[in-house]
């Protein structure tokens, strides 16, 4: 659905930088932008979104041409069907819920759709409230529903839950799975949590100071030794099986299943059903059932 080849000179942290992007989203996936700060993964975004102007390439969605350098073609933001959720909500903040949600919506558009996303987004008891009385996870649900409002094509997601707190992400990435697929949306997601990017992501693509340098799935891009971030991971253990020394355990999170080593003792008394956690951290691994001490 999505076919993308843009160059941009972008201003970085070190200086100028040249972005050159190439990406190929599948109507229905769910794909993910991975990398440092400042490698360019939310400029892409912004570019597909309209709100910036490439130097060259195009950017092709469906039938319809939303970019090209030659012969010129730029469709404005109001033209392409995008919803864009941003790190900080961006929602306004003299507006109750309902009324954030009702001003997303087109000329003409049917309003019930803003009482349907209320119910999705377990909402509607929140509507008459304003931003400023709401935590940091009921903004980013309105923030998410006002995304959708107007029946995006494309939905588009810019860290959306770096400032919250885990069990929070835990919550609010099954609301994005949910909405991804009862809208059936194209979705293109920016994070660095390795574990969030694992549980929604189909496909990951990986950037640096402004390259694609790889695109893996996500039991790809999980490689052993591979991913250096701390990051956490939550989900039941599918199965278990001793490889000479070690234990190999499959382990869902999210849609994906993960393969997982160790060589802990206690692991011989675990079953398929346990949920485990397995936090990496700059002092190494730890792999642990829930429910123990």
């Amino acid at each position: 659905m999505i076919s993308l080849n843009i160059q941009k000179r972008l201003h970085a942290a070190g200086g100028q930088m040249q972005l050159q992007a190439a990406l190929e989203v599948r109507q229905g996936e769910l794909v993910t932008l991975y990398g440092a700060s400042g490698s360019g993964k939310t400029s892409i975004l912004r570019m597909l979104a309209g709100l910036m102007k490439p130097d060259g390439g195009y950017i092709r969605v469906g039938d319809q041409w939303w970019y090209a350098a030659d012969p010129p073609v730029w469709k404005s933001p109001q033209q392409r069907k995008v919803g864009f959720v941003f790190q900080d909500y961006a929602l306004f903040p003299h507006m109750s819920v309902q009324q954030n949600l009702a001003f997303a919506l087109e000329k003409g558009q049917d309003r019930a759709i803003v009482a349907e996303l209320l119910d999705i987004m377990e909402l509607e008891a929140l509507r008459h409230k304003r931003p400023g009385a709401l935590s940091g996870g009921q903004k980013q649900r309105v923030a998410l529903a006002r995304a959708l409002a107007a029946r995006p094509r494309i939905l588009l997601l810019d860290e959306p839950l770096s400032a919250l707190d885990y069990a929070m992400r835990q919550k609010l990435q099954d609301y994005i799975l949910h909405v991804h697929r009862k809208f059936a949306l194209t979705t293109i997601l920016v994070s660095h949590d390795p574990g969030e990017v694992i549980k929604l992501s189909d496909r990951i693509y990986e950037l640096s100071e402004g390259q694609m340098m790889s695109v893996a799935t996500p039991e790809a891009f999980f490689e052993p030794g591979r991913i250096r971030a701390d990051f956490t991971l939550v989900g039941p253990i599918e199965t278990i099986a001793r490889e000479g020394g070690r234990y190999v355990l499959r382990v869902r999170v999210g849609d994906n299943s993960i393969k997982l080593t160790a060589d802990q003792p206690e692991i011989a008394h675990w079953t398929p059903g346990d949920r485990v956690e397995l936090v990496s951290a700059a002092g190494g691994a730890s792999l642990r059932r829930l429910g123990e001490p």
